[in-house]
């Protein structure tokens, strides 16, 4: 049985509504209806006043829209943020961050750091990310009870780690937590091969049959530098896009991470093959990764999503701050100040990031039928006065502390910028205990 479209659970009238679809359209004095999680009703606020909600909320001076989309990410890691900065990438993982993992990555540390990172997130407008970490079931776990929406894509090495022995190991665990998660309406589990460098092609031939037999997304580091394709051409005699698509493991359900170095080949196979791509700007031009060509991906049809990587290497899992720069980089990279406007850039962090899930049914805009996931902004403050374009503030002048409520699945997870299920109090003395035992190198 349908609700009938003149009762709701929710009813939220805001100042200004941005649905993402249709792109570049801003709703000015709507509201938008939720009932059993799900968007009911989009209109304008005078044709929303004969609606009988339980919860009426007015929201004078703020932007409802979709809750954003964070594709690519290692929540734990949050308890190493800042603990090696200004390092090339592989000196930076090789040196500093796999040596302080192999001390101290446990049951407890990704438990906390995953906390630490929805509050992050939370807090900045993220209502899905992805996740790539040692032990995802903690990662899993802790998303569902702090109510946050998480694709856990499980990290499959061929060495071992806190986590798993071999390439098997991981492997089997990872597929019984798909098992474990199967029914939660809020986590789903994919494969995670880390990347072309650390996981053997006969594993990963073995994850595109998995992966195939089971229509389960694969989430990969590909492409990240140039050394990284240089390496591969010089031991492989091809490109690691090549390598992988010809083992099956590029598709519609292939999310590729950083894409840094792209040849017009490497563009004609992605648009082909209709895999995603994220992009992680600030982590990209922190370790000096290099640029990835989104402007060029977009026109050709590639879908582009956002990701923030890790706080070890970005160092916030903020996608204002990923929009931002993802706009701005594009403008550089291409001598051209159009490429990549205010609503593509909010669309990579929405509705793109929907579609690399696989989820664009349900997430990435505001549309009836749709999962009330949903956050509003607040622009009455100094940083973001006067409002000559609502889209343009969001991109260019938000900086995340504005997001004022967060819903998922119409549950207000975030009210007035407190965290509902989240008690920072405790979880700052539990993260400061960790600073004192990695900074002191005790366990």
């Amino acid at each position: 049985m349908s609700p009938s479209p003149g009762v709701a659970d929710t009813l939220i009238h805001a100042r200004w509504v941005v649905p993402v679809v249709p792109t570049g359209v801003v709703l000015e004095n709507y509201s938008v209806a939720i009932t059993q999680g799900r968007i009911t009703g989009l209109l304008p606020q005078h044709e929303a006043a004969g609606i009988d909600a339980q919860d009426v909320i007015e929201l004078p001076t703020q932007a409802l829209l979709p809750g954003l989309i964070n594709c690519h990410g290692h929540a734990a890691m949050t308890l190493l943020r800042g603990y090696a900065d200004d390092q090339p990438l592989m000196p930076w993982l090789e040196e500093h961050i796999w040596p302080a993992e192999a001390q101290h990555v446990s049951e407890r540390f990704v438990a906390d750091g995953v906390e630490l990172a929805i509050a992050e997130m939370l807090r900045s407008g993220t209502t899905t990310f992805s996740d790539m970490y040692f032990f995802p079931n903690f990662t899993a776990a802790t998303a569902e009870r702090l109510r946050m929406r998480c694709q856990i894509t499980f990290p499959v090495f061929d060495f071992p780690t806190a986590w798993g022995q071999n390439a098997d190991d991981y492997i089997s665990k990872g597929l019984a937590l798909r098992d474990d998660f199967k029914h939660s309406d809020l986590i789903s589990i994919a494969f995670g091969p880390h990347a072309p460098y650390t996981v053997a092609r006969d594993v990963l031939a073995r994850i595109s049959t998995l992966a195939a037999e089971l229509d389960s997304v694969v989430h990969i580091h590909l492409h990240e530098t140039s050394a990284e394709v240089l390496r591969a051409v010089e031991e492989h005699g091809e490109r690691p896009l090549d390598s992988l698509h010809a083992m099956g493991l590029i598709g519609p359900r292939s999310q590729c991470v950083h894409m840094t170095d792209l040849g017009d080949q490497d563009i004609q196979l992605l648009a082909a093959s209709a895999a995603h791509v994220i992009h992680c700007p600030q982590s990209n031009m922190k370790l000096a990764s290099g640029t990835c060509p989104v402007a060029t991906l977009l026109e050709r049809g590639v879908n582009v999503a956002l990701g923030t990587d890790s706080a070890a290497s970005n160092n916030d899992l903020n996608l204002f701050g990923e929009m931002q720069a993802a706009a701005l980089l594009a403008k550089l990279e291409r001598r051209d100040a159009t490429a990549l406007p205010a609503s593509q850039a909010l669309a990579m962090a929405t509705i793109n990031g929907a579609r690399a899930l696989g989820r664009e049914q349900d997430l990435g805009s505001i549309e009836v039928g749709k999962l009330a996931d949903l956050i509003s902004v607040d622009l009455s403050g100094p940083e973001t006065q006067p409002v000559y374009n609502p889209l343009s503030q969001l991109v260019y002048a938000c900086n995340g502390s504005q997001v004022a409520n967060s819903w998922v699945a119409g549950e207000r997870v975030m009210i007035d910028r407190e965290l509902v299920h989240v008690d920072l109090a405790d979880l700052n003395v539990r993260v400061s205990a960790w600073r004192e035992r990695i900074n002191g190198g005790g366990k």
